[in-house]
């Protein structure tokens, strides 16, 4: 068994794909605007690999838990990076906003970014 898909809620899929991939550099692994569908994927990943479904917040459900996470302040997902630092300063150059620079605790090196899309998103270096 293996991690196949995995879903982040967001306001806008189509914005939300733009976003994924022209400014943190995902891979479009499906899209079909006809049905507000879209797919991302790690760049430079097989096809075979974990999709990650960037999905309509219209049900009240996913939109009560994706607004109660970002009005907390919490991350909805994490991304693996080699570099924190050098992510943070490309995509505060990009004009990411970013919750504080990037911090060091026992876990390792993170920082936390907003989508525009209705989520954080924390990045936690490899």
């Amino acid at each position: 068994m293996r991690l196949k898909m995995c879903s982040i809620h967001v306001q806008d899929p189509a914005a939300a794909h733009s976003f994924y991939t022209g400014t943190l550099g995902f891979e479009t692994l499906m899209a079909m605007p006809e049905h507000n569908l879209f797919i991302v994927k790690d760049p430079g990943s097989d096809a075979g690999n974990v999709g990650l479904l960037l999905e309509p917040s219209d049900n009240p459900i996913a939109a009560a838990y994706m607004n109660g996470l970002h009005d907390a302040g919490l991350p909805a997902i994490v991304f693996g990076v080699p570099d924190v630092r050098a992510e943070h300063q490309r995509l505060t150059a990009a004009g990411v906003r970013f919750q504080g620079e990037p911090s060091e605790n026992p876990y390792g090196i993170t920082a936390v970014f907003d989508d525009g899309c209705g989520n954080f998103v924390q990045l936690h270096q490899d």
